[in-house]
Protein backbone atom coordinates (compact mmCIF):
# COMPACT_ATOMS: atom_id res chain seq x y z
CA UNK A 1 0.00 0.00 0.00
CA UNK A 2 2.47 2.36 0.96
CA UNK A 3 4.33 1.45 -2.25
CA UNK A 4 1.56 2.11 -4.61
CA UNK A 5 0.31 5.56 -2.57
CA UNK A 6 4.19 7.31 -3.03
CA UNK A 7 4.49 6.31 -6.96
CA UNK A 8 1.01 8.18 -6.82
CA UNK A 9 2.79 11.19 -5.20
CA UNK A 10 5.58 11.33 -7.95
CA UNK A 11 2.87 10.92 -10.71
CA UNK A 12 0.87 13.82 -9.19
CA UNK A 13 3.72 16.38 -8.28
CA UNK A 14 4.24 16.94 -11.69
CA UNK A 15 1.50 18.34 -12.30
CA UNK A 16 1.85 22.55 -12.39
CA UNK A 17 0.50 24.05 -9.12
CA UNK A 18 1.65 26.00 -6.36
CA UNK A 19 0.42 29.43 -7.54
CA UNK A 20 -2.91 29.11 -7.28
CA UNK A 21 -4.04 27.26 -4.00
CA UNK A 22 -6.76 24.61 -3.92
CA UNK A 23 -7.72 21.77 -1.61
CA UNK A 24 -5.87 19.04 -2.97
CA UNK A 25 -8.59 16.44 -1.32
CA UNK A 26 -11.43 18.68 -3.15
CA UNK A 27 -14.68 20.11 -2.71
CA UNK A 28 -18.34 18.71 -1.74
CA UNK A 29 -21.02 20.42 -4.56
CA UNK A 30 -22.76 22.79 -1.76
CA UNK A 31 -19.39 23.84 -0.04
CA UNK A 32 -17.83 27.29 -0.42
CA UNK A 33 -15.55 26.81 -2.77
CA UNK A 34 -12.39 29.12 -3.05
CA UNK A 35 -9.30 28.85 -3.99
CA UNK A 36 -5.71 30.87 -3.23
CA UNK A 37 -3.25 33.07 -5.59
CA UNK A 38 -0.31 33.75 -3.95
CA UNK A 39 -0.17 36.81 -5.08
CA UNK A 40 -1.95 40.46 -6.18
CA UNK A 41 -3.92 39.02 -9.39
CA UNK A 42 -6.88 41.31 -10.88
CA UNK A 43 -8.28 39.22 -13.81
CA UNK A 44 -10.42 36.33 -14.81
CA UNK A 45 -10.07 32.73 -13.98
CA UNK A 46 -11.64 29.65 -15.37
CA UNK A 47 -12.20 25.86 -14.01
CA UNK A 48 -10.82 23.37 -17.15
CA UNK A 49 -12.31 19.75 -16.87
CA UNK A 50 -8.87 17.72 -16.82
CA UNK A 51 -10.20 14.69 -18.59
CA UNK A 52 -12.40 16.62 -21.57
CA UNK A 53 -9.53 19.78 -21.73
CA UNK A 54 -12.93 22.12 -21.69
CA UNK A 55 -13.58 24.92 -19.99
CA UNK A 56 -16.12 24.64 -17.61
CA UNK A 57 -16.53 27.96 -15.25
CA UNK A 58 -14.92 31.38 -15.77
CA UNK A 59 -15.00 34.09 -12.95
CA UNK A 60 -13.43 36.87 -12.51
CA UNK A 61 -11.24 37.04 -9.33
CA UNK A 62 -11.97 38.42 -5.80
CA UNK A 63 -10.63 40.68 -2.47
CA UNK A 64 -6.92 40.87 -2.75
CA UNK A 65 -5.97 40.39 1.09
CA UNK A 66 -2.96 41.66 2.91
CA UNK A 67 -0.97 38.65 5.28
CA UNK A 68 -1.16 39.55 8.89
CA UNK A 69 2.77 38.67 9.20
CA UNK A 70 4.58 40.27 6.11
CA UNK A 71 3.80 42.21 2.80
CA UNK A 72 2.54 39.69 0.58
CA UNK A 73 -0.78 39.59 -0.46
CA UNK A 74 -3.25 37.07 -1.84
CA UNK A 75 -6.09 36.43 -3.83
CA UNK A 76 -9.33 34.84 -3.19
CA UNK A 77 -10.84 33.17 -6.38
CA UNK A 78 -14.44 32.21 -5.70
CA UNK A 79 -16.29 29.12 -7.75
CA UNK A 80 -18.81 28.38 -5.02
CA UNK A 81 -21.47 28.46 -7.45
CA UNK A 82 -20.27 25.83 -9.42
CA UNK A 83 -20.83 22.33 -8.29
CA UNK A 84 -20.74 19.84 -11.03
CA UNK A 85 -18.70 16.69 -9.87
CA UNK A 86 -15.41 16.10 -12.05
CA UNK A 87 -11.90 16.59 -12.10
CA UNK A 88 -10.35 19.83 -12.49
CA UNK A 89 -7.62 22.64 -12.58
CA UNK A 90 -8.00 26.09 -11.86
CA UNK A 91 -5.94 28.47 -14.48
CA UNK A 92 -6.11 32.17 -14.46
CA UNK A 93 -6.07 34.70 -17.11
CA UNK A 94 -1.96 35.59 -16.77
CA UNK A 95 -0.79 31.68 -16.93
CA UNK A 96 -0.93 30.52 -13.06
CA UNK A 97 -2.38 27.28 -12.24
CA UNK A 98 -3.17 24.83 -9.68
CA UNK A 99 -2.87 21.26 -8.36
CA UNK A 100 -5.91 18.68 -10.13
CA UNK A 101 -8.59 18.70 -8.10
CA UNK A 102 -11.75 16.84 -7.03
CA UNK A 103 -15.31 18.30 -6.42
CA UNK A 104 -17.74 15.03 -5.25
CA UNK A 105 -20.18 14.15 -2.84
CA UNK A 106 -17.38 12.01 -0.91
CA UNK A 107 -14.16 13.90 -1.47
CA UNK A 108 -13.09 13.56 2.30
CA UNK A 109 -14.68 9.80 2.84
CA UNK A 110 -10.45 8.42 1.63
CA UNK A 111 -8.88 10.98 3.68
CA UNK A 112 -11.03 9.60 7.10
CA UNK A 113 -10.33 5.98 5.46
CA UNK A 114 -6.17 6.42 5.04
CA UNK A 115 -6.02 8.24 8.60
CA UNK A 116 -7.38 5.31 10.16
CA UNK A 117 -5.21 2.82 8.41
CA UNK A 118 -2.70 5.07 9.98
CA UNK A 119 -3.22 3.94 13.48
CA UNK A 120 -2.47 0.77 12.01
CA UNK A 121 0.62 1.41 10.41
CA UNK A 122 1.60 2.72 14.33
CA UNK A 123 0.72 -0.57 16.13
CA UNK A 124 3.81 -1.39 18.44
CA UNK A 125 3.92 -5.25 17.65
CA UNK A 126 5.85 -7.35 16.27
CA UNK A 127 8.21 -4.59 16.59
CA UNK A 128 7.92 -4.10 20.19
CA UNK A 129 6.73 -7.35 22.03
CA UNK A 130 6.68 -5.45 25.23
CA UNK A 131 6.12 -8.85 27.65
CA UNK A 132 9.03 -8.27 29.36
CA UNK A 133 8.91 -4.74 30.61
CA UNK A 134 10.64 -3.51 34.14
CA UNK A 135 8.18 -1.64 36.85
CA UNK A 136 10.94 1.48 37.28
CA UNK A 137 12.01 2.35 41.15
CA UNK A 138 9.29 5.19 40.36
CA UNK A 139 6.40 2.85 40.21
CA UNK A 140 7.09 0.11 42.64
CA UNK A 141 4.93 -0.79 45.28
CA UNK A 142 4.76 -3.79 47.88
CA UNK A 143 3.51 -5.97 45.17
CA UNK A 144 5.19 -5.00 42.20
CA UNK A 145 8.89 -3.90 43.51
CA UNK A 146 11.92 -2.37 41.25
CA UNK A 147 12.41 -4.67 38.55
CA UNK A 148 8.83 -6.74 38.53
CA UNK A 149 9.14 -8.11 35.02
CA UNK A 150 4.96 -7.39 33.84
CA UNK A 151 3.81 -7.70 30.14
CA UNK A 152 2.37 -4.99 28.16
CA UNK A 153 1.53 -5.61 24.68
CA UNK A 154 0.08 -4.14 22.24
CA UNK A 155 -0.81 -0.44 21.82
CA UNK A 156 0.35 2.73 19.47
CA UNK A 157 3.66 4.40 19.21
CA UNK A 158 3.10 7.59 20.50
CA UNK A 159 4.43 9.60 17.85
CA UNK A 160 7.93 9.42 15.63
CA UNK A 161 9.33 7.76 18.40
CA UNK A 162 9.25 3.93 19.76
CA UNK A 163 7.11 5.02 23.38
CA UNK A 164 3.79 4.73 24.44
CA UNK A 165 1.56 7.28 26.62
CA UNK A 166 -1.32 6.80 28.52
CA UNK A 167 -1.85 10.38 28.73
CA UNK A 168 -2.14 10.90 24.99
CA UNK A 169 -3.29 7.73 23.98
CA UNK A 170 -6.26 8.12 26.31
CA UNK A 171 -7.03 11.48 24.36
CA UNK A 172 -6.72 9.84 20.96
CA UNK A 173 -9.15 6.79 21.92
CA UNK A 174 -11.51 9.34 23.86
CA UNK A 175 -11.44 11.87 20.52
CA UNK A 176 -11.95 9.47 18.27
CA UNK A 177 -14.70 7.19 20.07
CA UNK A 178 -16.51 11.00 20.44
CA UNK A 179 -16.82 10.99 16.89
CA UNK A 180 -18.27 7.74 16.95
CA UNK A 181 -21.01 8.64 19.09
CA UNK A 182 -21.73 11.69 17.43
CA UNK A 183 -21.47 10.15 14.01
CA UNK A 184 -22.41 7.04 13.90
CA UNK A 185 -23.21 6.94 10.10
CA UNK A 186 -19.31 6.71 9.15
CA UNK A 187 -19.37 3.81 7.03
CA UNK A 188 -15.79 2.23 8.48
CA UNK A 189 -17.21 2.00 12.12
CA UNK A 190 -16.65 -1.26 12.18
CA UNK A 191 -13.30 -1.07 11.98
CA UNK A 192 -12.53 2.03 13.93
CA UNK A 193 -14.14 -0.11 16.75
CA UNK A 194 -11.64 -2.75 16.23
CA UNK A 195 -8.58 -0.39 15.89
CA UNK A 196 -9.28 1.60 18.98
CA UNK A 197 -9.66 -1.95 21.13
CA UNK A 198 -6.21 -2.68 19.94
CA UNK A 199 -4.81 0.56 21.93
CA UNK A 200 -7.38 0.41 24.76
CA UNK A 201 -6.31 -3.25 25.20
CA UNK A 202 -2.82 -2.30 26.60
CA UNK A 203 -4.26 0.51 28.15
CA UNK A 204 -5.78 -2.14 30.62
CA UNK A 205 -2.67 -3.67 31.14
CA UNK A 206 -0.91 -0.04 32.13
CA UNK A 207 -3.36 -0.30 35.30
CA UNK A 208 -2.13 -1.91 39.00
CA UNK A 209 -4.20 -4.57 39.34
CA UNK A 210 -3.41 -4.11 43.12
CA UNK A 211 -4.69 -0.84 43.69
CA UNK A 212 -6.72 0.99 40.46
CA UNK A 213 -3.64 3.44 39.62
CA UNK A 214 -1.98 3.99 35.98
CA UNK A 215 1.22 4.04 35.42
CA UNK A 216 2.39 7.02 33.15
CA UNK A 217 3.70 5.96 30.78
CA UNK A 218 5.54 2.88 29.24
CA UNK A 219 9.32 3.92 27.91
CA UNK A 220 13.20 3.58 27.15
CA UNK A 221 15.10 6.07 29.47
CA UNK A 222 15.72 7.97 26.96
CA UNK A 223 14.67 7.87 23.26
CA UNK A 224 16.08 5.70 21.04
CA UNK A 225 18.13 6.38 17.53
CA UNK A 226 16.73 6.39 14.07
CA UNK A 227 16.95 2.17 13.92
CA UNK A 228 14.23 0.02 13.19
CA UNK A 229 12.19 -1.25 16.09
CA UNK A 230 13.39 -4.85 16.11
CA UNK A 231 17.00 -3.25 16.10
CA UNK A 232 16.13 -1.41 19.66
CA UNK A 233 18.11 -3.07 23.05
CA UNK A 234 17.35 0.20 25.57
CA UNK A 235 15.15 -1.58 28.27
CA UNK A 236 11.26 -0.28 28.52
CA UNK A 237 10.09 0.55 31.98
CA UNK A 238 6.47 0.87 33.20
CA UNK A 239 6.93 4.41 35.20
CA UNK A 240 4.89 6.49 37.96
CA UNK A 241 1.78 6.31 38.30
CA UNK A 242 0.24 9.76 38.14
CA UNK A 243 -3.49 11.00 38.46
CA UNK A 244 -3.87 12.61 34.82
CA UNK A 245 -3.20 9.90 33.22
CA UNK A 246 -5.22 7.83 35.91
CA UNK A 247 -7.95 10.02 34.98
CA UNK A 248 -7.31 10.04 31.13
CA UNK A 249 -7.63 6.48 31.36
CA UNK A 250 -11.17 6.59 33.59
CA UNK A 251 -12.28 8.91 31.28
CA UNK A 252 -11.70 6.86 27.71
CA UNK A 253 -12.35 3.53 29.70
CA UNK A 254 -15.94 4.64 31.23
CA UNK A 255 -16.54 6.23 26.53
CA UNK A 256 -15.43 2.56 25.68
CA UNK A 257 -17.49 0.65 27.96
CA UNK A 258 -20.59 2.25 27.20
CA UNK A 259 -19.90 2.00 23.22
CA UNK A 260 -18.90 -1.47 23.15
CA UNK A 261 -21.27 -3.33 25.27
CA UNK A 262 -23.63 -3.02 22.39
CA UNK A 263 -21.30 -4.58 20.05
CA UNK A 264 -21.62 -8.62 20.73
CA UNK A 265 -17.77 -9.53 20.71
CA UNK A 266 -16.64 -6.96 22.67
CA UNK A 267 -19.73 -7.21 25.45
CA UNK A 268 -16.98 -8.77 27.56
CA UNK A 269 -13.91 -6.33 27.63
CA UNK A 270 -16.67 -3.51 28.11
CA UNK A 271 -17.65 -4.70 31.43
CA UNK A 272 -14.33 -5.43 32.56
CA UNK A 273 -13.42 -1.72 30.84
CA UNK A 274 -16.21 -0.01 33.36
CA UNK A 275 -14.96 -1.77 36.40
CA UNK A 276 -11.49 -0.44 35.39
CA UNK A 277 -12.89 2.87 34.78
CA UNK A 278 -13.95 3.26 38.48
CA UNK A 279 -11.21 1.81 40.17
CA UNK A 280 -9.06 4.57 38.57
CA UNK A 281 -11.81 6.48 39.68
CA UNK A 282 -10.72 6.40 43.07
CA UNK A 283 -7.19 5.99 42.95
CA UNK A 284 -7.33 9.65 41.35
CA UNK A 285 -9.47 10.80 44.18
CA UNK A 286 -7.29 9.06 47.06
CA UNK A 287 -4.35 10.72 44.66
CA UNK A 288 -5.69 14.01 43.60
CA UNK A 289 -1.67 15.52 43.77
CA UNK A 290 0.12 12.83 42.05
CA UNK A 291 1.09 15.05 38.70
CA UNK A 292 3.86 13.73 36.73
CA UNK A 293 7.08 15.74 37.43
CA UNK A 294 9.70 14.14 35.52
CA UNK A 295 12.74 16.65 36.45
CA UNK A 296 11.62 15.90 40.36
CA UNK A 297 11.23 12.01 39.88
CA UNK A 298 14.65 11.61 38.44
CA UNK A 299 16.02 13.65 41.11
CA UNK A 300 14.72 10.70 43.15
CA UNK A 301 14.67 7.79 41.07
CA UNK A 302 17.08 5.97 38.65
CA UNK A 303 17.69 5.09 35.80
CA UNK A 304 16.24 8.87 34.38
CA UNK A 305 13.58 9.01 32.24
CA UNK A 306 14.37 11.97 29.30
CA UNK A 307 11.55 10.91 26.90
CA UNK A 308 8.35 12.96 26.32
CA UNK A 309 7.07 13.97 29.39
CA UNK A 310 2.67 14.77 29.42
CA UNK A 311 3.08 16.24 32.20
CA UNK A 312 0.30 18.79 33.58
CA UNK A 313 0.19 21.43 36.41
CA UNK A 314 -3.58 20.15 37.12
CA UNK A 315 -6.03 17.68 36.66
CA UNK A 316 -9.04 19.54 37.17
CA UNK A 317 -10.25 19.21 33.44
CA UNK A 318 -9.51 15.42 33.80
CA UNK A 319 -11.50 15.23 36.79
CA UNK A 320 -14.58 16.80 34.82
CA UNK A 321 -14.04 14.60 31.85
CA UNK A 322 -13.59 11.45 33.76
CA UNK A 323 -16.71 12.09 35.85
CA UNK A 324 -18.59 12.79 32.85
CA UNK A 325 -17.80 10.03 30.82
CA UNK A 326 -18.61 7.68 34.17
CA UNK A 327 -22.24 9.55 35.09
CA UNK A 328 -23.11 8.98 31.02
CA UNK A 329 -22.26 5.05 31.50
CA UNK A 330 -23.28 4.12 35.14
CA UNK A 331 -25.87 6.76 35.48
CA UNK A 332 -24.42 7.47 39.38
CA UNK A 333 -25.53 11.06 40.35
CA UNK A 334 -21.86 11.49 42.12
CA UNK A 335 -20.16 11.65 38.87
CA UNK A 336 -22.66 14.30 37.77
CA UNK A 337 -22.19 16.19 40.85
CA UNK A 338 -18.32 15.30 40.74
CA UNK A 339 -18.24 17.05 37.07
CA UNK A 340 -20.23 19.84 38.17
CA UNK A 341 -17.70 20.53 40.97
CA UNK A 342 -14.91 20.33 38.40
CA UNK A 343 -16.59 22.11 35.32
CA UNK A 344 -14.58 24.85 34.24
CA UNK A 345 -16.61 27.75 33.24
CA UNK A 346 -15.51 28.30 30.00
CA UNK A 347 -15.11 26.25 26.52
CA UNK A 348 -11.93 25.63 24.93
CA UNK A 349 -11.31 23.08 22.58
CA UNK A 350 -9.65 19.84 23.10
CA UNK A 351 -6.11 19.16 23.75
CA UNK A 352 -3.93 16.44 25.30
CA UNK A 353 -3.24 19.11 28.06
CA UNK A 354 -6.75 20.42 28.18
CA UNK A 355 -9.37 17.52 28.31
CA UNK A 356 -12.26 19.67 29.36
CA UNK A 357 -13.83 20.18 25.78
CA UNK A 358 -14.13 15.60 25.88
CA UNK A 359 -16.65 16.45 28.87
CA UNK A 360 -18.55 19.41 26.77
CA UNK A 361 -18.44 16.90 23.83
CA UNK A 362 -19.71 13.72 25.53
CA UNK A 363 -22.36 15.97 27.46
CA UNK A 364 -23.74 17.65 24.51
CA UNK A 365 -24.18 13.93 22.24
CA UNK A 366 -26.28 12.95 25.05
CA UNK A 367 -28.10 15.86 25.50
CA UNK A 368 -27.27 16.32 29.45
CA UNK A 369 -24.90 19.54 28.60
CA UNK A 370 -26.49 22.60 31.17
CA UNK A 371 -27.45 25.21 29.36
CA UNK A 372 -24.92 27.35 30.51
CA UNK A 373 -22.27 24.52 29.12
CA UNK A 374 -24.26 25.21 25.56
CA UNK A 375 -23.94 28.75 25.72
CA UNK A 376 -19.99 28.36 26.47
CA UNK A 377 -19.93 26.10 23.15
CA UNK A 378 -22.13 29.16 21.35
CA UNK A 379 -19.97 31.72 22.52
CA UNK A 380 -16.45 30.20 21.52
CA UNK A 381 -17.58 29.17 18.09
CA UNK A 382 -18.37 32.84 17.68
CA UNK A 383 -15.38 34.18 18.87
CA UNK A 384 -13.64 31.50 16.17
CA UNK A 385 -15.97 32.81 13.13
CA UNK A 386 -14.65 36.25 13.85
CA UNK A 387 -11.38 35.49 13.26
CA UNK A 388 -11.98 34.84 9.53
CA UNK A 389 -12.70 38.46 8.60
CA UNK A 390 -10.16 39.83 6.14
CA UNK A 391 -8.19 36.31 6.26
CA UNK A 392 -6.03 35.51 3.62
CA UNK A 393 -6.66 32.39 3.27
CA UNK A 394 -10.72 32.21 3.98
CA UNK A 395 -9.90 30.44 6.98
CA UNK A 396 -10.75 31.47 10.72
CA UNK A 397 -7.00 29.59 10.99
CA UNK A 398 -4.09 31.17 10.87
CA UNK A 399 -4.43 34.94 10.84
CA UNK A 400 -2.40 35.24 14.24
CA UNK A 401 0.85 34.45 15.30
CA UNK A 402 -0.61 32.78 18.31
CA UNK A 403 -1.87 30.01 15.62
CA UNK A 404 1.10 28.39 15.14
CA UNK A 405 2.97 26.32 17.53
CA UNK A 406 3.91 22.66 18.32
CA UNK A 407 1.33 20.71 16.77
CA UNK A 408 -1.09 23.39 15.71
CA UNK A 409 -2.52 22.11 12.45
CA UNK A 410 -3.82 19.29 14.96
CA UNK A 411 -4.41 21.30 18.65
CA UNK A 412 -6.12 24.37 16.74
CA UNK A 413 -6.47 24.30 12.96
CA UNK A 414 -8.29 21.00 13.46
CA UNK A 415 -9.47 21.14 17.43
CA UNK A 416 -11.45 24.13 16.81
CA UNK A 417 -12.96 23.21 13.49
CA UNK A 418 -14.49 20.04 15.42
CA UNK A 419 -15.54 22.61 18.29
CA UNK A 420 -17.43 24.33 15.47
CA UNK A 421 -19.34 21.28 14.37
CA UNK A 422 -20.63 20.58 17.91
CA UNK A 423 -22.27 24.58 17.72
CA UNK A 424 -23.15 23.48 14.65
CA UNK A 425 -25.40 20.94 15.55
CA UNK A 426 -26.58 22.97 18.96
CA UNK A 427 -27.89 26.57 16.92
CA UNK A 428 -27.26 25.09 13.23
CA UNK A 429 -25.58 28.70 12.62
CA UNK A 430 -24.32 27.91 9.02
CA UNK A 431 -21.24 30.01 9.46
CA UNK A 432 -19.65 27.31 11.79
CA UNK A 433 -20.42 24.79 9.35
CA UNK A 434 -18.81 26.59 6.71
CA UNK A 435 -15.67 27.70 8.72
CA UNK A 436 -15.00 24.26 9.38
CA UNK A 437 -14.79 23.44 6.11
CA UNK A 438 -12.13 26.11 5.23
CA UNK A 439 -10.20 24.77 8.33
CA UNK A 440 -9.78 21.50 6.40
CA UNK A 441 -9.50 23.81 3.48
CA UNK A 442 -6.40 24.97 5.25
CA UNK A 443 -5.01 22.22 5.85
CA UNK A 444 -5.41 20.08 3.00
CA UNK A 445 -3.55 23.01 0.40
CA UNK A 446 -4.79 26.56 1.02
CA UNK A 447 -2.28 27.36 3.14
CA UNK A 448 1.29 29.96 2.72
CA UNK A 449 3.20 26.72 1.51
CA UNK A 450 0.48 24.98 -0.12
CA UNK A 451 1.27 21.81 1.39
CA UNK A 452 -1.54 19.30 2.01
CA UNK A 453 -0.02 18.14 5.62
CA UNK A 454 -0.89 15.17 5.18
CA UNK A 455 1.59 12.53 4.52
CA UNK A 456 0.45 10.60 1.21
CA UNK A 457 -2.48 12.99 0.40
CA UNK A 458 -2.69 15.72 -2.23
CA UNK A 459 0.22 16.68 -4.60
CA UNK A 460 2.04 18.02 -2.26
CA UNK A 461 2.94 16.83 0.89
CA UNK A 462 5.38 15.95 3.17
CA UNK A 463 7.72 13.10 2.49
CA UNK A 464 10.27 13.90 5.06
CA UNK A 465 8.21 13.30 8.41
CA UNK A 466 10.17 12.63 11.45
CA UNK A 467 8.96 9.13 11.92
CA UNK A 468 11.31 6.51 13.16
CA UNK A 469 9.55 3.81 11.59
CA UNK A 470 8.99 5.84 7.94
CA UNK A 471 12.49 6.52 8.06
CA UNK A 472 14.00 3.16 8.46
CA UNK A 473 11.95 1.20 6.73
CA UNK A 474 13.07 -0.46 3.17
CA UNK A 475 10.73 1.49 0.98
CA UNK A 476 10.62 5.20 0.17
CA UNK A 477 8.88 7.90 1.35
CA UNK A 478 6.28 8.06 4.20
CA UNK A 479 4.29 6.09 6.10
CA UNK A 480 0.51 7.32 4.78
CA UNK A 481 -2.06 8.85 6.19
CA UNK A 482 -0.47 11.30 9.33
CA UNK A 483 -0.68 14.48 9.87
CA UNK A 484 2.53 16.41 10.30
CA UNK A 485 2.94 18.95 13.32
CA UNK A 486 2.92 22.13 11.17
CA UNK A 487 4.55 25.84 11.14
CA UNK A 488 6.34 26.48 14.49
CA UNK A 489 7.78 29.38 14.59
CA UNK A 490 10.02 28.50 18.18
CA UNK A 491 11.79 26.13 16.27
CA UNK A 492 12.86 23.94 19.17
CA UNK A 493 14.49 21.33 16.98
CA UNK A 494 17.57 23.69 16.27
CA UNK A 495 16.67 22.97 12.60
CA UNK A 496 17.28 25.71 9.55
CA UNK A 497 14.00 26.93 8.14
CA UNK A 498 13.68 28.61 5.03
CA UNK A 499 10.94 31.19 6.19
CA UNK A 500 10.92 33.12 9.72
CA UNK A 501 7.28 34.22 9.28
CA UNK A 502 4.89 32.52 11.94
CA UNK A 503 2.66 30.58 9.47
CA UNK A 504 5.70 29.47 6.98
CA UNK A 505 7.91 28.13 9.46
CA UNK A 506 8.16 24.55 8.53
CA UNK A 507 10.79 22.55 7.28
CA UNK A 508 10.12 18.91 5.26
CA UNK A 509 13.12 17.26 7.34
CA UNK A 510 13.65 14.09 9.20
CA UNK A 511 14.90 16.36 11.69
CA UNK A 512 12.40 18.51 12.37
CA UNK A 513 10.60 16.98 15.25
CA UNK A 514 9.22 20.86 15.86
CA UNK A 515 7.33 20.96 12.55
CA UNK A 516 6.93 17.66 10.79
CA UNK A 517 6.79 14.87 13.28
CA UNK A 518 3.45 12.69 13.38
CA UNK A 519 1.67 11.75 16.67
CA UNK A 520 -1.26 9.72 17.47
CA UNK A 521 -3.23 12.38 18.84
CA UNK A 522 -2.60 14.71 15.87
CA UNK A 523 -4.07 12.04 13.84
CA UNK A 524 -7.22 11.62 15.96
CA UNK A 525 -8.49 15.42 15.33
CA UNK A 526 -8.02 14.37 11.49
CA UNK A 527 -9.66 11.26 11.65
CA UNK A 528 -12.52 12.75 13.55
CA UNK A 529 -12.78 16.22 11.50
CA UNK A 530 -12.76 13.82 8.46
CA UNK A 531 -15.63 11.61 9.49
CA UNK A 532 -17.43 14.76 10.48
CA UNK A 533 -17.26 16.71 7.64
CA UNK A 534 -17.90 14.06 5.40
CA UNK A 535 -21.31 13.14 7.50
CA UNK A 536 -22.30 16.92 7.64
CA UNK A 537 -22.12 17.14 3.82
CA UNK A 538 -25.68 16.93 3.17
CA UNK A 539 -26.45 19.78 4.97
CA UNK A 540 -24.37 21.73 2.82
Amino acid sequence: MKKTLYLLILLTACTPGDTVLVNQSGYYPGQEKVAVVDASFTGSFRITDVITGTSVFEAKSGDIIPSPFSSKVRTILDFTSFNQPGEYRIETENGSASHVFTIGENVLAPLALTALEAFYLQRSTPGHPDTLVLVHASAASEDRPEGTVISSPGGWYDAGDYNKYIVNASYTTGLILAGYEKYPGYSQNDRLLDEMMYNLEWSLTMQDPADGGVYHKLTTPEFEGFIRPEECKKPRYVVQKSVTATLDFAASMAQAARIYKNVEKYAGPAIRMEQAAEAAFLWALDNPDSLYNQFRMNENFSPAIQTGAYGDRSARDEFFWASCELYLTTGKDAYLKKAMEYAPGKFSAPTWGNVDGLGYFALLTHDKAPHAMKEQVIAFCDSIISLATEASFASSYGNSARDFFWGCLSESCSSNAISLLYGYRLNGNRDYLLQAYHNMDYLLGINPLGYCYVTGTGSKSPVNPHHRLAATDDIPGPLPGFLVGGPNPAKQDGCFYPSELPDESYVDVVESYASNEIAINWNATLLHLAIALQECSPSL
